[in-house]
């Protein structure tokens, strides 16, 4: 039996590399007339509760049989196992491995794991003017905890994937039983279990890209997320897919509409009729951020058909033509934010100033750009902000610059070219699920398409579970 030992043991330091890497340590201890081998990494075991459990072993007078074991160590988490693979897996996920020569075909998992990780404070990109002030981390069991907290409810299901070959990433698929389609659970489930990325290291973005294989050259976003855990409660109560990702602090809802993006989490913080005042400022903006620009120069390009209360629109000559200024302030906008992302904290409310202010001065008095280029980049700028996905935003910019160049070429059907290339980009962009993502104006569900734009107050919880239990 002892010999048996000694086999699994060397078996599993051959799989793990052990003595290569100077992190994954090994304890090995008499306990009685046996030998226990504890295996785990530096930094992911609480050591104090280590060293409690290594003082029981030692004082032990004989070794316990495997039962015996498991109710010895009651205060933590134990798993059998008899697959060696597993077990490694186990120890690289953060787990404490544990060989007794009494059971020398199998293990335990002792579950002893601390994960580095920064408070739960609300997301940057996704603040709210009242409401939690708690977001998303990059430990997952954290974010499942946040969800449990405000859904307490035996329908809520989370089902539990690793994938990504080297990486090995924790997944959990989360959704509220009877409440969530199970046609669209299935087709979660199955693409979860179908996909064979070669790692997830870079998490969230990783996983999507995964999902899908095709149809990036589209640049609308091809999946939602949120950083809050109150948003992600509340798509579940009706009837949305969750899928965290470890070392993500994002969950993705599934499934996935161009018009999702007109609703934020403020929307639901305010009573019914100022949320629904934000979501139409909100739909206006979006709009008037990718025709603003375009209408403009199609203006002063046929400045002779304007009528006289129009003449404001008219710039004053520059050396610059328009449509190179425009494409030139596109250009620098982008430039600022990334010198912004790039810039420590403390100097990057300067930044701002001089690039925006001093900046823009300068360029108008040298005759570079006009006084009213600035104004209308700097509301396509401001513009750009009133969504909280930074991918929407690049989106709608790729179709302004589509159109003002269409629009230099070809005038008016030039523009108009343009918006059927927009509405084309959202008929065509591919998503995870196999819903329109132009849903609900195609398929058109009126009552849905309502409730995007008007902020309506809370529905039957029932009612939606007792129509989503009949569907096959």
């Amino acid at each position: 039996m002892f010999t048996q030992y000694e086999r699994t043991l060397e078996r599993f330091r051959d799989i793990i590399a052990f003595g290569e890497s100077f992190d994954i340590l090994s304890h090995t201890l008499s306990v009685g007339d046996g030998e226990v081998t504890l295996f785990y990494i530096d930094g992911f075991v609480k050591d104090a509760q280590l060293e409690k459990i290594m003082t029981t072993l030692i004082g032990e007078k004989t070794l316990l049989a495997r039962d015996a074991f498991i109710r010895r160590l009651s205060q933590i988490e134990v798993g059998v196992e008899d697959d060696l693979s597993r077990a490694s897996h186990a120890l690289l996920s953060g787990q404490t491995i544990l060989f007794s020569s009494s059971f020398p075909e199998e293990c335990l998992t002792l579950d002893l794991r601390t994960y580095p990780t920064r408070s739960l404070s609300e997301p940057e990109s996704d603040r709210v003017m009242q409401g939690a002030r708690d977001g998303f981390v990059e430990t997952l069991i954290f974010n499942t905890v946040l969800i449990r907290r405000r859904i307490r409810d035996t329908r809520l299901r989370m089902e539990h994937f690793t994938i990504g070959g080297a990486s090995g990433t924790d997944i959990v698929l989360c959704y509220m039983h009877g409440v969530a389609k199970k046609s669209l659970v299935d087709e979660v489930t199955r693409k979860l279990r179908r996909i064979r990325p070669e790692s997830l290291t870079l998490g969230f973005q990783s996983l999507s890209e995964s999902f899908l294989r095709g149809g990036w050259l589209n640049p609308f976003p091809k999946v939602r997320s949120t950083e809050r855990p109150d948003t992600a409660a509340a798509e579940l109560v009706e009837g949305a897919v969750l899928v965290l990702c470890d070392t993500s602090p994002q969950a993705m809802i599934l499934p996935t509409s161009a018009f999702d993006y007109l609703q934020q989490t403020d929307d639901f913080y305010f009573p019914p009729l100022t949320g629904t005042y934000l979501r139409l400022v909100r739909t206006l903006i979006f709009l008037l951020s990718v025709v603003a620009t375009p209408l403009w120069y199609l203006a002063v390009r046929y400045q002779t058909v304007l009528p006289p209360s129009l003449s404001f629109l008219i710039p004053e000559e520059s050396a610059i033509p328009l449509l190179w200024q425009l494409l030139l302030v596109e250009v620098a906008i982008d430039g600022l934010k990334i010198a912004s992302l790039n810039t420590p904290n403390t100097l990057s409310s300067s930044l701002s100033i001089i690039g925006g202010l001093i900046l823009g001065d300068f360029a108008v008095g040298v005759g570079w750009l006009t006084q009213d280029v600035i104004l209308y980049m700097a509301f396509v700028a401001v513009a750009t902000f009133a969504g909280q996905n930074p991918e929407l935003g690049y989106a709608l910019k790729f179709v302004r610059v589509i159109s003002l160049l269409l629009s230099a070429w070809l005038g008016i059907w030039g523009f108009a070219i343009s918006m059927v290339i927009f509405v084309l980009l959202l008929l065509t962009n591919r998503t995870v699920t196999t819903q329109s993502y132009l849903y609900p104006l195609i398929p058109f569900s009126p009552k849905a398409l309502l409730r995007l734009f008007v902020r309506v107050p809370k529905y039957d919880f029932e009612k939606r579970e007792k129509k989503n239990a009949k569907e096959p």
